[in-house]
């Protein structure tokens, strides 16, 4: 993700290094607080996007495990009425959203593991800001008597630095991808083909469900 790429490389800087290569350094200090600032806005709005999914994955998942049960409940009252055939069509429904279950939590724990890298990448980001503001003034000083101490030296030191540009690498890159797994909810649809692995497929269909009618008229004849 870019933008914890981004976050990386401002929580990563030294400052004082920023500070030492700047031309200008109170230049250079302030605008590394306004991209700092700037990145926390977008961080902000990125774990509140983030947490939001989370809940909406989160909701349906849970109206997966409603129809789940309702089609269970009415595979029971079919039993209650001796209607096999109308209770063998429900539990095929009740297994759709049984299959469904898992790509639900794939997708609900991903979406966890994104939420708590941009709380974290938040939480860092908030750091640095504070330290960068907190030393700003500090570090600005030191440079400026630094520089007054050696003026002959500083001033050769910027020659060659114009000419070699000094600005070419101010900040550590560091590479840190978040992957995500996308876990896609897959339905299941028979095919017409006529071969023998579809057969199979289908006749262990009829065989669970016909399982899962038996124990459901077990657990209602002794209910």
């Amino acid at each position: 993700m870019a933008l914890l790429e981004r976050v990386s490389t401002l929580v990563r800087a030294n400052l004082n290094d920023l500070i030492d290569k700047a031309e200008d350094p109170e230049k250079m200090i302030k605008q590394v607080i306004l991209d700092m600032e700037n990145q926390l806005l977008q961080v902000k709005t990125q774990v509140a996007i983030a947490i939001a999914d989370q809940h909406l994955l989160e909701k349906r998942e849970k109206e997966n495990e409603d129809k789940h049960a309702e089609w269970i409940r009415r595979a029971e009252m079919a039993v209650d009425k001796k209607d096999d055939e109308l209770a063998r069509a429900a539990l095929e429904r009740s297994m759709s959203y049984e299959q469904m279950r898992e790509s639900f939590k794939q997708q609900i724990a991903d979406q966890r593991v994104e939420v708590e890298n941009l709380k974290s990448a938040l939480h860092k980001l908030q750091q640095k800001l504070a330290e960068a503001r907190a030393k700003s003034d500090l570090l600005i000083s030191q440079h400026r008597r630094a520089r007054a101490m050696s003026k002959a030296a500083d001033a050769h030191a910027a020659a060659g630095q114009e000419g070699g540009g000094s600005r070419s690498a101010t900040f550590d890159r560091m590479k840190h991808k978040i992957m995500k797994q996308e876990a896609a909810s897959q339905a299941k649809s028979e095919l017409l083909a006529d071969n023998i692995d579809d057969r199979f497929a289908s006749l262990e269909r009829e065989q669970q469900i016909d399982r899962l009618l038996n124990e459901l008229k077990q657990k209602r004849q002794s209910a």
